[in-house]
C-alpha cells in the first residue's frame, strides 16, 4: 500500500484558500489507487525550519514524501526588495547572500529527509501573479536565485522535482497571488500522481501537462 506524506506549508495546506472545494491532499486522493493514502502534515505559514517537526510525524510505513516549502521563507526576506543599493553590483550581492543563507536551510532539510529512505519530490516556488506588474517583475527576478538553490540543492541528490513555475502558467491556477486555487491544486495533484506512480525517473522535472 502506498503511503503518501505531504510536507511544506500552504501550497498543500489550501483549505481555507478553497472553501467548500476539494483541498490538495483531496485531489490527490482522488487520482490515487483505492489502497493508497494521503496525508497531510503540511501547514500554512510553515517555513523550510518547520519540515524538522512535520517529518517527526510520519511512521515507519510511509512510502514517499512531497514537499513544498520556502515560500514563508521567501516572503519573509522580501523586505530586501525594497532596500537601496548604491551600485547593481550591491544589489545583486545582497541578493545573493538572501540566496546563500536560504541554501544552508534547504540544504540541511533535505538531509533531514533523505534520512527517511524514502522517495522525495520537492516543489519550486510559483512566480505570483501580483496584479501590479512592476512588484510582479520583481519578485520573478528575486524568486530566481531561490528557485535555482532549491532545483540544485534536489538535482544533485537525485530527488524529483515538481517545477510550479512550469505548472502554474494561468492566473485562475491561483486563489490570491500567493495560494492555489482548486484548478492550481489538479495540477499539482496530477504531477504528484506521476511521481508516485513512477511515471519519471528521479531528478526529472514534472509538469502535469
Amino acid at each position: 500500500m502506498k503511503r503518501v506524506f505531504l510536507l511544506g506549508d500552504s501550497v498543500f495546506d489550501n483549505g481555507a484558500y478553497v472553501p467548500g472545494q476539494p483541498d490538495v491532499r483531496e485531489q490527490v486522493q482522488e487520482l490515487m489507487p483505492a489502497n493508497a493514502v494521503v496525508e497531510l502534515l503540511a501547514r500554512d505559514g510553515a517555513k523550510i525550519g518547520d519540515v524538522e517537526a512535520q517529518l517527526r510525524r510520519i511512521p515507519g510505513d510511509a512510502t514517499h514524501l512531497v514537499v513544498s516549502a520556502g515560500g514563508n521563507d521567501a516572503i519573509q526576506a522580501s523586505s530586501l526588495l525594497n532596500e537601496s543599493a548604491a551600485s547593481m553590483a550591491d544589489a545583486i550581492e545582497k541578493l545573493g547572500a538572501v540566496a546563500e543563507r536560504f541554501a544552508a536551510r534547504y540544504s540541511a532539510m533535505l538531509d533531514l529527509l533523505l534520512g527517511r529512505r524514502l522517495p522525495v519530490a520537492v516543489c519550486t516556488i510559483y512566480e505570483p501573479p501580483f496584479p501590479d506588474l512592476h512588484r510582479r517583475k520583481i519578485a520573478v527576478t528575486a524568486l530566481t536565485a531561490l528557485n535555482d538553490q532549491i532545483t540544485r540543492q534536489a538535482f544533485s541528490r537525485g530527488l524529483t522535482v515538481i517545477d510550479l513555475r512550469i505548472i502554474f502558467d494561468r492566473v485562475e491556477d491561483f486563489a490570491n497571488p500567493i495560494e492555489p486555487s482548486v484548478q492550481g491544486g489538479a495540477k499539482i495533484a496530477r504531477a504528484i500522481m506521476k511521481f508516485v506512480s513512477g511515471v519519471r525517473s528521479s531528478a526529472a522535472v514534472i509538469a502535469s501537462n
